[in-house]
């Protein structure tokens, strides 16, 4: 509902602006003894409506005000010293200018209403999405649901339950060295590179994405987890001997680190992320 609000407001000031815009052509076609004052106070009624449009109503009032004024006095002048008559050329000006800026207004306000909508729309989706576009891989998000569930399984039918982080050793300097896009293109090159050398019933998530760190739920014991470790790091090594040394210019290194589900040291999903980071540290 808001949003249809949003959207009439808008439209209905853009209808507003296009006929105010038709009625002056009208106006200012219709006396050729005065196109010329027309035609200055046609741009005068454009210019507050722009300005109007790029900043604020209140500055269009208050510029409606100064206009008002101004013509007003001139007006004023005209009927008083040169002893001009006041008619529908005076009026029509006083009233039309303020129009074009109540239009101009209606219609950035639906727009901004309606972009302030799109905005939150967006941040909720970001928040409530549990997959990440780029990558395909499930993130935060989706880990922490999935964890909840796997740890209560490996409670339940006493199954060694592994969590292994990865991250990229000295990812900071790598950043420096290569461009934006080639960042993006390692970060899918190494959650590719992963995801083949797990199991169909492990699960692998991107935790972070601004300094890349995976993060594998493997249903095995910290031994197990070891293997995997070896088979990626040679994984990692052949690669950057070939493609990526190529591709990048730059030897990706990879630190990882595992630690075992314990129902006794890790209370939620969380805690479990925290725990396989300070592995990390010990993969020097």
């Amino acid at each position: 509902m808001s949003r249809l609000r949003s959207s009439m407001i808008s439209d209905g000031g853009f209808l507003l602006f296009l006929l105010l815009c038709f009625v002056s052509i009208i106006f200012t076609a219709g006396n050729p003894n005065l196109y010329l004052q027309n035609i200055f106070f046609l741009n005068v009624a454009f210019l507050i409506a722009v300005i109007t449009y790029f900043t604020n109503v209140t500055t269009g009032l208050i510029l409606n005000i100064l206009f008002i004024f101004g013509y007003g006095t001139y007006t004023l002048y005209q009927t008083v010293v040169a002893g001009g008559l006041i008619g529908t050329q005076n009026y029509f000006w006083l009233i039309v200018t303020p129009i074009f800026t109540l239009a101009t207004w209606l219609l950035t306000l639906g727009n901004r209403q309606l972009q302030s909508e799109n905005e939150q729309l967006i941040k909720e989706n970001q928040s409530l999405a549990t997959v990440d576009l780029k990558t395909s891989l499930k993130n935060t998000l989706s880990f922490q649901a999935d964890a909840t569930v796997f740890m209560a399984l490996s409670v339940r039918y006493h199954i060694p339950l592994t969590l292994m982080v990865i991250s990229v050793k000295y990812w900071d300097e790598i950043k420096r060295m290569i461009g934006e896009d080639q960042l993006m293109e390692a970060v899918l090159d190494l959650s590719r590179m992963s995801q083949t050398n797990i199991r169909t019933n492990d699960s692998l998530y991107l935790l972070n994405k601004e300094n890349p760190m995976w993060g594998m739920l493997l249903f095995t014991d910290r031994p197990g987890a070891s293997i995997v470790i070896e088979r990626l790091r040679k994984s990692v090594e052949e690669r950057n001997r070939g493609e990526y040394a190529e591709k990048y210019r730059v030897e990706l290194v990879l630190k990882m680190g595992a630690v075992e589900y314990n129902a006794a040291d890790i209370n939620n999903p969380l805690e479990f992320i925290v725990q396989a980071k300070k592995q990390l540290e010990y993969d020097v």
